[in-house]
């Protein structure tokens, strides 16, 4: 008997998005359940470590969005061809991450003068460097993340730039090969159509 999923994470993109996009790439049916912000505290309770997204797997929850991805990825194929490869979506997906923990010290910062120092940091340094290796990993390897095949990796980058791109729009311009992952991901027959459905909800 197939097993039943159902994910539960808020009505945004954010950290559930690579697990939506994972079940809908292995085409497994799942459900997708968004917790309103304002009935969160209570459900907080619930969930295993105060935090989502959440998993449940035949009724079974587990944490992690990163750890839930790997799960995932090895079900569907998307761990690469060896271990090395394994470990190279490792790499850049917690780098990626690193990227990621910057722009959110930018974005939670309430004092103004810190907040522009973070912002002018962000935006003059650690953009350009993070993305211009990125773009360079990419490149070397036509367009994936690791070696020449779709991996987890591809779907998390899509995801995570999509987003930085949605919030500074140009932000992805200098940087081709990434703006043609993100494009190669969302235009994946079961993620289109799954972005097509999300999108008619809203």
């Amino acid at each position: 008997m197939a097993p039943t999923y159902k994910l539960y994470y808020f009505d945004v993109a954010g950290r559930g998005e690579i697990i939506r996009y994972l079940l809908a790439y292995g085409n497994q049916s799942f459900e997708d359940i968004r917790i309103p912000k304002e009935e969160w505290p209570e459900y907080k309770k619930k969930t295993p470590y105060g935090q989502l997204p959440v998993l449940e797997v035949d009724g079974k929850p587990v944490a992690q969005s990163l750890a839930i991805a790997r799960f995932l990825a090895k079900k569907f194929n998307l761990v690469g061809q060896n271990e090395w490869e394994a470990l190279k979506c490792d790499e850049l997906v917690d780098t990626l991450g690193d990227l990621g923990q910057k722009g959110m010290r930018y974005f939670r910062e309430a004092d103004p003068e810190k907040k522009e120092t973070l912002k002018k940091q962000l935006f003059e340094e650690d953009v350009p460097y993070y993305l211009s290796k990125f773009e360079a990993v990419v490149s070397k390897n036509g367009g994936y993340t690791v070696g020449s095949q779709l991996t987890w990796s591809d779907f998390q980058f899509a995801g995570t730039l999509e987003e930085f791109e949605k919030r500074h729009p140009g932000l992805l311009k200098p940087y081709p090969a990434l703006s043609g992952l993100v494009e190669k991901i969302c235009n994946l027959p079961s993620i289109k159509a799954y972005r097509e459905k999300s999108a008619q909800k809203k």
